[in-house]
C-alpha cells in the first residue's frame, strides 16, 4: 500500500510532525489526498534544542510530494498562545474545516534516564519530560478540538509507546506514555457525543532518524543494525505507523474504535496496509516468539 486518495479534501494537524513517527504520519496523510499543517519547533528558521536537522518544511515538502498539501507552521506545543494562534489560523485557512488532530510531539529523548530508579533521578529533568510529554498533548487539544467539535465528526490521534500496561523501562518515560493513552480514553469519553473518535496508537520498533543513527547506517542498509540487535530486523519505519494513522482518518466506523489503545501491528491485520518495502512487520508477533519468556508477556491491552 502507497496511499490512497481517499482522504482528498480532509484536513489534517500533525502536532510535532518534524520527524520520526510524526514525519511518517504526515506524509502518509498526504499520500491519502489530505491537506496537513506540520508542525513543530525545528524549522528552516532555527533548530529547537534538540539540535537536529529535519525540519517542519522539510516535512512539508514529503506531503506535497506525496500527492497531498503540505503546510509548515512553526509553532511551541508548550505554549498555549502558539497553539491558540495555529487553530485560529486552520479555521480561518479552512473554513473552519479540521478533520483529524495527531498529537506526536514528544522529543524527550534526551531527557529519559534508562539507569536509575526516581528516587534517584533529576526531579527537574523528569517533570520537563512530562511537560514536554504530555502537557503538550492537553494544550493542543484544549484549542484544536472545538474545531472538529464544530463540524460533529473528525479523529483524534494520541501516538504513544505500547498499548499494554507492562512497564516501559523508566519511570518518567512510562508515567509519559501511559498518560497519553489516558489522554486518549478521556477525550474519547467526552468527543463521543459529538462525533467525534480519538485512539492511542503505538507503533512497533520504529525506524526513526534517530535510530537510524543511533545504529550507524541509513534506511538502505538499514538491516546490517541487526548485528547490534537482532530485534532491530523486526523494525518498522514511520510510514508503517502513517499508513496505520492513514487506514483510521478514511475509516468511516472509526467511531467503533474509540477509547482504545490501537497497535500498527493490529491494524495492519484489519486495514492490510504494508510498510515502505510491502512487508508487514508485527513486533508484538516477534515479541511472543523471541521475547516473551526473557522479559514476559507484552500484557493485556489498555
Amino acid at each position: 500500500m502507497t496511499g490512497t486518495r481517499s482522504l482528498k479534501g480532509k484536513v489534517a494537524l500533525v502536532a510535532g510532525g518534524t520527524r520520526g513517527g510524526g514525519r511518517g504520519i504526515a506524509v502518509e496523510l498526504g499520500a491519502a489526498g489530505a491537506t496537513v499543517y506540520v508542525t513543530g519547533r525545528s524549522s528552516t528558521a532555527g533548530r529547537s534544542d534538540l539540535d537536529r536537522p529535519e525540519t517542519i518544511e522539510a516535512t512539508a515538502e514529503k506531503v506535497t510530494a506525496a500527492g497531498g498539501t503540505g503546510i509548515p507552521v512553526r509553532v511551541d506545543h508548550s505554549r498555549p498562545d502558539e497553539v491558540r494562534a495555529l487553530a485560529e489560523r486552520i479555521a480561518d485557512e479552512q473554513e473552519g474545516r479540521l478533520d483529524v488532530l495527531v498529537n506526536s510531539v514528544w522529543g524527550a529523548d534526551p531527557l529519559t534516564d534508562w539507569e536509575n530508579p526516581l528516587w534517584q533521578q533529576d526531579l527537574e529533568t523528569g517533570l520537563r519530560l512530562l511537560r514536554q510529554a504530555v502537557e503538550t498533548h492537553v494544550i493542543t487539544s484544549r484549542f484544536v478540538l472545538p474545531l472538529l467539535v464544530a463540524r460533529r465528526s473528525g479523529l483524534v490521534v494520541e501516538v504513544t509507546d505500547g498499548n499494554t500496561a507492562r512497564y516501559r523501562g523508566s519511570f518518567f518515560y512510562d508515567l509519559a506514555k501511559s498518560s497519553v493513552i489516558r489522554l486518549a480514553v478521556a477525550q474519547a469519553a467526552e468527543l463521543k457525543p459529538h462525533g467525534v473518535a480519538a485512539v492511542a496508537l503505538t507503533p512497533g520498533f520504529l525506524r526513526s532518524e534517530a535510530l537510524l543513527e543511533h545504529f550507524g547506517v541509513t534506511e538502505d542498509n538499514w538491516r546490517d543494525g541487526a548485528a547490534q540487535d537482532p530485534n532491530f530486523a523486526h523494525s518498522e519505519t514511520p510510514a508503517y505507523l502513517g499508513r496505520a494513522v492513514a487506514a483510521l482518518a478514511a475509516d468511516p466506523d472509526v467511531m467503533a474504535k474509540t477509547g482504545r489503545a490501537l497497535a500498527t501491528w493490529g491494524l495492519y491485520r484489519e486495514y492490510g496496509f504494508t510498510d515502505a518495502d510491502g512487508t508487514q512487520p508485527d513486533f508484538a508477533a516477534h515479541w511472543a516468539r523471541n521475547l516473551e519468556e526473557e522479559y514476559g508477556a507484552l500484557g493485556d491491552p489498555l
